[in-house]
């Protein structure tokens, strides 16, 4: 990714998720885990949430899948201190929201959503298939 792209993600991170109260910080990763932009976050927390938050995301599109659900749009995880609200994100992204418990849930919800629409719109990373073997 380049200087120019992680600078366009930051600013519109930083445009919509600032509205939150309580924003902790999010990061954007692609589907097989990969952080691909961090905001309010230190490197190696972003590269662990966006790890540990993958499999969340998977485990969900299955589930999906398993009950014929249709496009899973956002999960809200609840904690004792914090809100963590994870997003699809364009073809092969996903967005994580971290915040306090003063961020109102709907609102975390609405402009996590409309956060990962607008990057989704110009931000696509495929989801990897795997290769078929050479034909015999």
């Amino acid at each position: 990714m380049t200087t120019t792209q992680n600078d366009m993600i930051y600013s519109v991170l930083d445009n919509n998720l600032s509205r939150i109260a309580g924003i902790q910080g999010a990061v954007l990763l692609s589907n097989d885990g990969i952080g691909l932009s961090a905001y309010l976050l230190e490197r190696d927390q972003a590269e662990r949430i966006a790890a540990a938050c993958s499999g969340i995301a998977s485990t969900m599109k299955a589930i999906s899948r398993e009950i014929d659900g249709g496009r899973v749009i956002r999960q809200l995880v609840e904690m004792d201190d914090r809100y963590l609200c994870i997003v699809g994100c364009g073809e092969g992204s996903t967005l994580i929201v971290v915040t306090s418990r003063k961020a109102r849930l709907g609102e975390l919800g609405g402009e996590a959503v409309r956060t990962a629409q607008a990057l989704g719109e110009w931000l696509g990373t495929p989801e990897r298939t795997q290769a078929q073997p050479p034909a015999s």
